[in-house]
């Protein structure tokens, strides 16, 4: 679990740093609002539809070479984002990081739940990897972009090497441990697959998903204009972004062991309407504040989707994982453009109001959600 944990940190270093490059097109390239949002669109399309069709195939076979391959393929494609100015290449290459990170995450997912035996805590492990390569992203972009300008980009591959020889390790810590484990006398019985339940979590992680992208598409132009302050600023309110997301998925896992997976994850949907108001309308230093909760908020319910998924839909764990995983997660960013639409045509502030009602649309879609009968995830 240490490390798959460790490689998808490496792979969502590349998810996270598409946002934190925005500022730096907007400022260098001079592009607009809704054009520095058609990057995060680029990545997050092609992501959504090919995620879920790596997902369908790996129920059918075991493609465990994908996680060193799409690692480096995710990280190639943002390494040479910054090459050239040309707006038409920079979207084909974090379109191309985008399907090397969605080729990663369902094989990822059922070999965590696998190595972490069903457990919610070594899921929330597992997510966490992913959310510390979030929170690593402003960071890594600021020091080697603000350093080198968007040239200096192929200094962002690294990540990626190191992240492919910790799947190969992963792999064959996995396989060591398959051999010496004794075999099951019989197979044992798998429940039946519960669609409307999935659909309905699906639906929920939809509205999550819209609220984060947008948040971090624009969170560091906001910060900007919310504190008065400069790029500093902006990346301080990024990094909260993704170090509260980071800290709410192992509360997640934790408070999942006590209260049960459902019940958490519906007070998280209820508590982030509040923090995400709190995000749009208090200005000055308190942002950060509205930051941090808003982004726990998000991601305590995150690895619980995971297994809730897993769990509904208990024959196709592979689709399962692309789409909560995935496809949900994902799609956010096609509400990016529109977000970005407003803003040019209002204020930043206008475009990110409409985002205070989506957690609340969630709450809903699970509010009479049970939690799944035989084949759930171990509580432990």
């Amino acid at each position: 679990m240490a490390l798959l944990s460790l490689g998808h940190a490496c792979v969502d270093v590349y998810q996270g740093a598409v946002a934190a490059l925005v500022p730096f097109f907007v400022s260098e390239r001079s592009y607009t609002y809704a054009a520095a949002s058609g990057i995060v669109l680029a990545a997050s399309l092609l992501s959504s539809v090919v995620q879920p069709l790596f997902g369908a195939l790996t129920d059918k076979w075991a493609m465990p070479w994908l996680l060193p391959v799409s690692t480096l393929v995710g990280g190639a494609g943002v390494a040479l984002a910054g090459v050239g100015g040309s707006y038409v290449l920079t979207l084909l290459f974090v379109a191309v990081s985008g399907i090397g990170v969605a080729a990663y995450h369902p094989e990822a997912a059922r070999l965590a739940r696998q190595a972490g035996r069903g457990s919610h805590t070594a899921m929330s492990w597992f997510s966490l990897g992913g959310n510390v390569g979030f929170a690593a992203a402003p960071l890594l972009v600021s020091v080697v972009v603000a350093t080198g300008g968007l040239r200096a980009s192929p200094l962002l591959v690294v990540p990626a090497l190191a992240g492919a020889v910790l799947c190969v390790a992963a792999l064959r810590s996995v396989r060591a441990r398959e051999a010496a484990a004794p075999r099951e006398a019989s197979p044992v019985a798998v429940a039946e697959d519960d669609w409307p339940s999935f659909v309905r979590l699906s639906g929920a992680i939809v509205c999550r998903s819209i609220v984060f992208t947008g948040l971090s598409t624009f969170i560091a132009l906001y910060g900007r204009e919310r504190t008065g302050g400069g790029e500093v600023s902006g990346t301080v309110a990024l990094f909260v972004l993704y170090l509260g997301a980071a800290v709410g998925t192992v509360v997640g896992g934790r408070l999942a062991t006590r209260h049960g997976r459902l019940p958490v994850v519906r007070w998280s949907y209820a508590l982030t309407v509040l923090a995400v108001a709190g995000v749009v309308l208090v200005p000055g230093p308190l942002l950060y504040a509205f930051v941090a909760l808003a982004s726990a908020g998000l991601y305590v319910p995150f690895s619980l989707h995971i297994t809730l998924g897993q769990d509904y839909l208990p024959r196709r764990m592979g689709t399962a994982s692309g789409v909560t995983l995935g496809l949900a997660v994902s799609i956010g960013g096609l509400a990016s453009p529109l977000i970005g639409a407003v803003a040019d045509a209002a204020s930043l502030r206008v475009a990110l109001a409409p985002l205070i009602a989506l957690p609340a649309l969630g709450w809903l879609l699970l509010r009479t959600l049970r939690e799944p009968g035989a084949g759930s995830a171990s509580s432990s």
